[in-house]
């Protein structure tokens, strides 16, 4: 790669997250595709050779958890969810130039060639590990088929991923108080041969990579704990029959790991640059597959290198972009490398600074020039939950009649990339009646139909737009190449809403339709000046409203296509001719949005009151058959309880964390000082009223971050619906509990 500004002599590609191939899209989903989409098209506005591509994650556990609830395979359940994403995304105007999937056979071969290489490259090797196990079902657990709790931040934690915490990445055999999703009942932890990538030997690599790094500052700043910490090595298999099969033997075990004299130099000067779980017995051989975030990002390798085999390589070539080398096999060093942007969301921050990279680097591939990591879209200042069917989902959004374009230039423009966005249908509809329909529909509306019923469309005679508008759309033009260069996809839909607050003001201080009959020639001068105005909305707008600006261009009666034009035509004249406009957006009325949100409101009362008493269910059930835990078996010492330090604390303040279900965040005086706790009761508690309350801190625990939030202590309560620990009379706030 270059690091030079956009655009470059090189390939650029353009990955998103890949979808997990397990339910429906939401609109929170949509976040990272339709900034993928904007950021792809601006590339190419600007001239870049650019390929988009993505594909549907068929493997893990989360596909054959709910294949199995389904009672079908896991390939026949992820191949029609796969469908179902290829015909959603066009319906939004996301057009990858291809979109694959894990589980073809180009992902498959690239997937078992890299691996290969890795091991080949002495940088796989065999370790013995402690995996859960459930001995009632006779099988082992590889992540999201046990649940437990988060060893760094105490959250609830599905098998590789802490995801309603701190959202780390998880090692097997890391998750503590385990349970299997099988039986329901606790599991054990039992020893196990498994894989592993010696990430920790690319260490002093992974730190050059993250300062070379571009994009958003979360995906450049989150991953350098790990990265400057004491980076782990990472196993890359699971015991599961579902994936890709790990690709032959051959690999030492870690005590023999470097036994290797050349690779063992080599990576020295690299560090300083359809079915469940596997149910054999316990000591039944079987052989391992790949974990899904092996494979998972390969795709996006194989997904270009099905675009190059559709295209020709004189079009897109894939080795170009992944290898810094042309079909013929010719290098031209690190500086021939392809431009590689990937765009995720940020709970999957580390696999594509960490991880990925370290296999692209040990394979011979290219590193990514940029990751671009969006924060989550919540829904009216609280987080999505699919399981209470508090969601627009996408269908959903489509059925309504809304065009695609109106939510593509909410999420895309409301806040920066990185920020979260909430979405209430209030909120979309003063964002598209006020910018859309009032500012850029407005001005492109009551120009074109004054022009079209005056002139029959751009007047004649007239030598060029004017040195102020021509000055406008040039500063345009450099603000559209600015935020592309700044991985803004906020500020590249901007660029054309302030070019039409230019022209709405412009036409007003002119106002032609007082110039018409007295001066004739300034009137005409003033009216293609707007018409080349909106010519050059229809240019700079396409990445964000490309159906509406197809439609503009259209109506323009301008030659091609605009998704084909660059930016040099924002300046080029307008044709001429045309025909009388249409309104680019329409008004959203008040009386849609009530009912929108009554239909709403309706389906999430449903959803809740259906799962609260399946929750009342168990818990009566549990209760009957008095199930708890039962106690630890291991003593401490009263020395061992005397280190912690309890104290009690008055709550001063408390509200939810955006975007996070279950996760609040309290203001809490424990006497010497007031602090910041994270607690796991947002939706157990009315929060307000815990305000004045004496509760119990764990006043000595380590900080740690959950959902981007510092938690500097611990809540203690009990049970499932978190019964908060208060005290019987009026303890002083910074008492200790003894």
């Amino acid at each position: 790669m270059s690091h030079e500004d956009f655009p470059t002599e090189n390939h650029a590609v353009v990955t998103c997250g890949l979808p997990y191939a397990n339910g429906d899209l939401h609109v929170g989903h949509l976040r990272t595709y339709v900034g993928g989409d904007v950021f792809a098209r601006a590339l190419r506005k600007l001239g870049q050779r650019t390929a988009f591509v993505s594909g549907s994650d068929m493997h893990g556990t989360p596909v054959a958890v709910n294949a199995e609830k389904e009672g079908t395979d896991p390939e026949t359940f992820a191949l029609r969810w796969h469908e179902t994403y290829e015909e959603t995304f066009p319906r939004f105007s996301v057009e990858f130039d291809n979109y694959g999937h894990t589980h073809d056979e180009t992902n498959t071969e690239l997937t078992r060639e890299i691996v290969r290489t890795l091991d080949e490259e002495g940088y796989v090797y065999e370790k013995e590990i402690m995996v859960a196990y459930d001995a009632e079902a006779d099988q082992y657990l590889p992540d999201r088929y046990v649940e437990g709790t988060c060893p760094y931040c105490g959250a609830k934690a599905r098998g590789d991923e802490c995801d309603e915490g701190c959202q780390r990445h998880l090692e097997p055999g890391e998750v503590e108080d385990p349970v299997s999703i099988v039986t329901g009942n606790p599991a054990e932890y039992r020893e196990r041969t498994h894989k592993f990538f010696r990430v920790s030997e690319l260490q002093g690599y992974l730190q050059g990579f993250i300062d070379r790094l571009e994009g958003t500052a979360n995906a450049r700043n989150q991953p350098r704990e790990w990265i400057e910490g004491e980076l782990q090595d990472w196993c890359i298999t699971r015991d599961m029959e579902w994936g890709i099969d790990y690709p032959g033997d051959g690999v030492a075990p870690e005590e023999q790991r470097n036994g290797d004299g050349d690779s063992a130099e080599r990576r020295s000067a690299d560090n300083s640059s359809g079915r469940s779980p596997r149910e054999e017995t316990v000591d039944g051989e079987d052989d391992l597959v790949l974990y899904v975030w092996v494979d998972a990002p390969i795709e996006y390798v194989s997904s270009t290198k099905q675009y190059t085999e559709r295209v020709g390589a004189d079009v897109y070539d894939w080795e170009a972009a992944w290898k810094g080398e042309s079909a013929s096999g010719s290098a031209d060093g690190p500086e021939s490398g392809g431009e590689i942007v990937h765009v995720i969301g940020r709970d999957i921050i580390q696999h594509h600074t960490v991880f990925w990279p370290a296999m692209l680097r040990a394979a011979g591939y290219n590193e990514p020039r940029a990751v671009m990591a969006s924060g989550f879209v919540t829904l009216g200042g609280k987080g999505f939950s699919t399981s209470r069917d508090r969601a627009v989902w996408a269908d959903e959004y489509l059925d309504e009649g809304f065009d695609p374009d109106l939510l593509r230039y909410y999420i895309a423009t409301n806040g920066g990339f990185q920020q979260d966005v909430d979405f209430s249908w209030e909120k979309f509809q003063e964002r598209v009646n006020g910018e859309l329909v009032g500012t850029v529909g407005n001005f492109v509306y009551r120009s074109l139909l004054f022009a079209h019923r005056n002139y029959g469309g751009a007047p004649a005679d007239v030598a060029g737009v004017s040195d102020e508008v021509r000055e406008r759309v040039e500063g345009a033009i450099a603000d559209f190449g600015e935020a592309v260069n700044d991985y803004s996809v906020r500020k590249v839909g901007e660029a054309a809403v302030r070019l039409a607050q230019f022209g709405n003001e412009y036409i007003q201080r002119n106002e032609p339709w007082k110039l018409t009959d007295d001066e004739p020639e300034r009137a005409a001068q003033v009216i293609y000046d707007c018409v080349g105005i909106a010519k050059a909305i229809a240019v700079l707008f396409e990445p964000v409203a490309p159906g509406t600006c197809e439609r503009l261009w259209e109506g323009l009666n301008e030659d091609g296509s605009v998704h084909e034009a660059g930016l040099g035509a924002a300046l080029e004249p307008p044709v001429g001719s045309f025909g009388e406009p249409t309104e680019p957006f329409e008004k959203i009325p008040d009386e849609r949005v009530d009912a929108l949100n009554e239909k709403l409101e309706a389906r999430v009362a449903a959803a809740t009151a259906d799962e609260e008493a399946e929750e009342r269910e168990e818990a009566d059930a549990s209760a009957d058959d008095g199930d708890f835990e039962p106690l630890a078996e291991s003593r401490i010492s009263f020395d061992e309880f005397q280190a912690l330090d309890l104290r009690v604390g008055e709550v001063l303040a408390a509200e939810g964390i955006e975007g996070a279900d279950k996760l609040a965040k309290l203001t809490v005086d424990i006497g010497v000082e007031e602090r910041q706790i994270v607690a796991g009761i947002k939706q157990l508690h009315d929060l307000d009223d815990l305000v004045g309350e004496r509760v119990v801190v764990v006043a000595n625990l380590e900080k740690a971050e959950l959902f981007g939030v510092e938690s500097n202590g611990m809540l203690l309560a009990a049970g499932e619906q978190a019964d908060i620990l208060t005290t019987h009379g009026d303890a002083t706030p910074g008492t200790k509990v003894r």
